[in-house]
């Protein structure tokens, strides 16, 4: 019986030993906090705001404060897709996200129960009101204005709750069937028209190119007829030139050599010439006059030589 109670006497103390180091751990845990940089501590002395700590190591003592942690990082929630009206009174669905980070911590735990949560309310409303004041075609095609507007609306809401909305985000816009498939058949009917416009452009443009092709063709040719006429009669030109040249250079020298020539060697061309018109097939023969003056000179000359050789036989 002595052993018995023994055991159970050491097992009791085991007990209270492990009991009292746990409890050392957990005072020691909720005594000293370890607050990250991006954390604070909301401190509440029985029941009473005492200010806000960290970060870095930090001392909260038990059963007299509670400390309520706060993340300051930037986060985001998610608004479900909501059916608001548009003011063409035109249904639509629309999802965003809202992008948000805590700027004063104690406004966020006095001020507001749950700061997501009012703030998810809120965005709900809001998006509802922003949406009632446009038209649907603004609202599908002023994405970026409208996330602009919910953003400065809900920041006006929540800045008194130590929130600051950063930004706003349209994720889908969903009008109803009836107005999606008239935007397909507008969509469609749109492409269409461009499709014609620019196939008539296509071909305005290419009738254009073709006629600047053409007139430009026809003013290098007549450039071109023009430049050889140019050179063609230049050439012509040149070649009389050459050939007057070359006649009055032969004429100089036909002068200056008939200059030597006396009349008996001018009597023998002429009988050259004779020659050669005698042997000549032709019955019919046109001769200058110099010719017909040369016959006669012949002649005479030929009578008055047969006469002083009759007179020299006497």
């Amino acid at each position: 019986m002595d052993e018995l109670f023994a055991i159970f006497s050491d097992s009791g103390g085991i007990f209270l030993a492990v009991f009292v180091i746990i409890f050392i751990l957990w005072l020691l845990q909720s005594v000293f906090r370890v607050v990250q940089d991006y954390e604070r501590l909301v401190i509440f002395q029985f029941g009473v705001y005492g200010g806000i700590r960290g970060p870095g190591l930090t001392i909260v003592i038990p059963l007299i404060e509670r400390a309520v942690k706060v993340d300051l990082r930037e986060d985001f929630f998610d608004i479900p897709s909501q059916t608001a009206i548009t003011r063409d009174n035109a249904p639509i669905a629309i999802d965003f996200l809202v992008y948000y980070r805590i700027t004063e911590p104690d406004l966020s735990v006095l001020k507001v129960d749950n700061v997501v949560s009012a703030s998810i309310n809120i965005a709900t409303t809001t998006l509802r009101a922003v949406i009632g004041d446009i038209d649907l075609d603004d609202v599908l095609s002023k994405r970026d204005q409208i996330n602009d507007t919910l953003r400065v609306k809900l920041d006006e809401t929540t800045s008194r709750w130590g929130m600051k909305i950063t930004s706003v985000e349209i994720r889908e816009i969903e009008p109803p069937r009836d107005i999606q498939d008239a935007m397909n058949r507008q969509m469609s009917a749109e492409r269409d028209r461009r499709a014609l416009v620019t196939e008539a452009d296509g071909r305005r443009e290419a009738s254009i190119s073709v006629a600047e092709g053409e007139k430009q063709a026809a003013i290098l040719k007549a450039q071109g007829e023009r430049e050889s006429s140019i050179l063609k009669a230049e050439g012509e030109r040149q070649a009389q030139l050459l050939r007057a040249q070359g006649f009055a250079a032969a004429l100089a020298a036909i002068y200056d050599k008939a200059q030597d020539v006396d009349q008996k060697t001018m009597a023998l061309q002429y009988l050259e010439a004779l020659k050669w018109i005698g042997s000549s097939s032709s019955t019919k023969f046109v001769l200058p006059v110099e010719m017909v003056s040369f016959v006669e000179q012949f002649t005479q000359t030929m009578s008055s030589g047969m006469s002083s050789n009759g007179k020299t036989k006497e």
